[in-house]
């Protein structure tokens, strides 16, 4: 039976990127898996063989193996094509008056939601990341946070977040986008999680996954009630009464077909090496290149640093992938990279890294 090690040394290979990619945390890079079931699908829409119902297989297979990646049953996974319509969800149940939490600096798309709410007298207090456990109070009714940082990958405690919510009997959302695909999480211990499927999933842009505990869902007016929530969904395309899922899925919004064909394979890719394999294998080559360049070590997969400003035209130079967030270098490292390409990026970027 082949190790997780030998799996992952066996999927490395699907990918093919020119130069060092080191920027799944903007964009995830698609395996061959991907690109064929894609390919194959848009071969088959041109030719005029392709029909609706038959996008369900990858979309449940989705929903399945996104919810064995975070510790949940498939029954509590909705699925959407991005992250805020479900935050606004949450936002959009909010009581009047409602006090929230997030971290300074937070993704807008964790935000801006719950900011639009304004005119109901919902509040948002931002606080630092490392402060959001000792920020909740009983006055707070929802702290929302990413459990990876987009900015800068720091990691959020929310094992003390989730603790001192329940003293305080506010709700938790959890952001996975940065996170589901090499960090461990169990999703069943929050209110909420929510997870955009294009960076650390691999997928097309256009996937998205929600999940939400039983007691948490029951709070929840489905505002976005559509066909492909019904109990049926085909069977729901016209007229009334409501006939809305008995589960989660009473959440669904009406997929984005193809990006489905790419998700569930890449899902499978992830899954075949296991989230334990992933986790060590990307925070171990993150910290590889933190070493190198005279970094401290640190729990997670995505490094930023300050730089100098002719820090775009060596990362040119170089071959490297990577992106510009909140001033500051910011590199990720993922399933298709190796240590060659930590140290790769470590040899072409040392002089320019300033700390």
């Amino acid at each position: 039976m082949p190790t997780m090690t030998s799996a992952l040394e066996t999927v490395q290979r699907e990918f093919f990127a020119e130069g060092v990619y080191l920027n799944t945390a903007s964009l995830g890079l698609p395996p061959r898996r991907v690109l064929d079931a894609v390919t194959g699908a848009l071969e088959d829409w041109r030719t005029g063989r392709s029909s609706p119902p038959q996008f369900d297989a990858d979309i449940a297979e989705s929903r399945a193996l996104f919810a064995g990646l975070v510790g949940v049953a498939a029954d509590d996974v909705a699925i959407g094509s991005q992250v805020s319509a479900f935050v606004g969800l949450v936002a959009a149940n909010l009581s009047d008056g409602s006090e929230v939490i997030v971290a300074q600096g937070e993704f807008t798309s964790v935000v801006f939601p719950f900011l639009a709410q304004a005119p109901r007298g919902v509040t948002v207090r931002e606080v630092p990341l490392e402060s959001i456990a000792d920020a909740i109070t009983e006055r707070t009714a929802l702290v929302a946070v990413s459990a990876a940082q987009s900015a800068d990958g720091r990691v959020a405690d929310l094992d003390a977040i989730r603790a001192r919510a329940a003293q305080a009997e506010a709700r938790v959302l959890v952001d996975l986008t940065q996170s589901a695909g090499w960090l461990p999480v169990d999703a069943s211990l929050f209110d909420y999680t929510v997870c955009g499927g294009y960076k650390w999933l691999l997928a097309p842009r256009g996937t998205a996954f929600f999940t939400a505990t039983a007691e948490a869902a029951d709070e929840l007016l489905p505002h976005a009630a559509n066909w492909y929530a019904g109990a049926e969904p085909w069977n729901s395309i016209y007229g009334g009464p409501l006939r809305l899922a008995p589960t989660i899925r009473r959440f669904d919004l009406s997929p984005a077909w193809h990006s489905w064909v790419g998700q569930a394979p890449a899902l499978r890719l992830l899954t075949e090496v296991g989230v334990e394999t992933l986790h060590r294998h990307d925070v171990d080559l993150a910290n590889r290149f933190r070493s190198a360049v005279g970094l401290a070590p640190s729990d997670s997969a995505i490094v930023s640093t300050a730089v100098t400003a002719d820090a775009a035209s060596t990362l040119q130079a170089a071959g490297i992938a990577a992106a510009m967030r909140a001033g500051r270098l910011r590199l990720s490292f993922h399933v298709n990279n190796t240590e060659e390409d930590a140290d790769r990026a470590a040899e072409a970027l040392r002089g320019v890294i300033v700390g």
